[in-house]
């Protein structure tokens, strides 16, 4: 089967679990149950018969922040200039940096495994330093950002460098397709509440957003920035977004964060994929996640 046919296979099956609106308590204890099969043994573990992407380590000066900050970047089997290619940026977590999506979970081995069953089409992966307090100077546990800053280093400075330096970055420097409908963002634990806020507030830079076992920075549901709109415009959002995905392990003491999203989005009708499984806060419930967000996204619609 082709990528093409494959893709609108996916988009069949993924329709089926976009959540309408739901009401009533049936629906809400419903929420609890495992959405997607299990993805088959060693998804995201290293295979010796396909070929494998590159890792390379970038600085780059954030004109934002005034520093000079490092991310890597994985480039597909067989990356050539001659060719455009569409990207997905990956975040982490608190008290992380950019190597926790490819050293404690395994997303370039992901990324490998679904391009060469034709799962997926060769694609960018970029992952940040998701604390404006890292830089290539200062990597050191014990000044980034946290409780005693209000986490500030996840904020408005990131969001800002993201925006206007790490993406402009990348666009510059690799063979990118460089419009809203080629860009996804998606992240883990604070990187899912990053991706959600940032995302859901700039629809013109992404169409495709997804949430991790989101953190309590996640805007309206995480506890700790109440008064921030979930998503501030739902007619752009309904329009614009192409896969909304809100995921996260019934194990996870943090289940009711994305639970309340989810239950917030069926309320107000906005189509979205919710995906609950079984797992914790944990590097296999984040590969799961990668697995499955990643099979849906820069898929070419019928």
């Amino acid at each position: 089967m082709n990528y093409r046919c494959l893709s609108i296979l996916i988009v069949l099956l993924t329709l089926g679990h976009i959540c309408p609106a739901q009401a009533g308590k049936a629906a809400v204890n419903a929420d609890t149950v495992p959405t997607f099969p299990d993805p088959p043994a060693g998804f995201n573990a290293q295979r010796n018969d396909i070929p494998h992407g590159k890792m390379t380590v970038v600085q780059y000066q954030s004109k934002t922040l005034g520093k000079r900050r490092e991310l890597s970047v994985y480039t597909p089997p067989g990356y050539t200039a001659d060719r455009r290619y569409p990207v997905l940026y990956l975040l982490h977590g608190l008290g992380q940096d950019y190597r926790q999506w490819t050293e404690w979970c395994q997303a370039d081995n992901v990324a490998d495994n679904l391009i060469a069953d034709g799962k997926m089409p060769p694609v960018i992966m970029v992952f940040p330093n998701c604390d404006t307090r890292l830089t290539v100077t200062d990597t050191a546990s014990s000044t980034r950002s946290g409780k005693a800053d209000g986490f500030e280093g996840y904020r408005k400075p990131f969001e800002d460098d993201l925006l206007n330096d790490i993406i402009p970055y990348i666009d510059a420097h690799y063979s990118t397709i460089s419009d809203r409908e080629h860009r996804a963002l998606a992240g883990l634990s604070m990187g899912g509440g990053q991706s959600l806020n940032i995302g859901l507030y700039h629809l013109e830079t992404f169409a495709y957003v997804g949430g991790f076992s989101s953190a309590p920075n996640t805007n309206k549901f995480g506890g700790m920035y109440t008064a921030a709109e979930f998503i501030p415009d739902r007619k752009a959002a309904r329009e614009k977004l192409k896969l909304l995905w809100i995921g996260c392990g019934n194990k996870d003491g943090l289940f009711r964060i994305s639970e309340k999203a989810h239950q917030y989005l069926n309320d107000i009708g906005m189509p979205h994929v919710w995906n609950v499984d079984t797992n914790g806060h944990d590097n296999t419930e984040w590969d799961r996640n990668l697995y499955l967000f990643a099979q849906r996204i820069f898929i070419q619609r019928p």
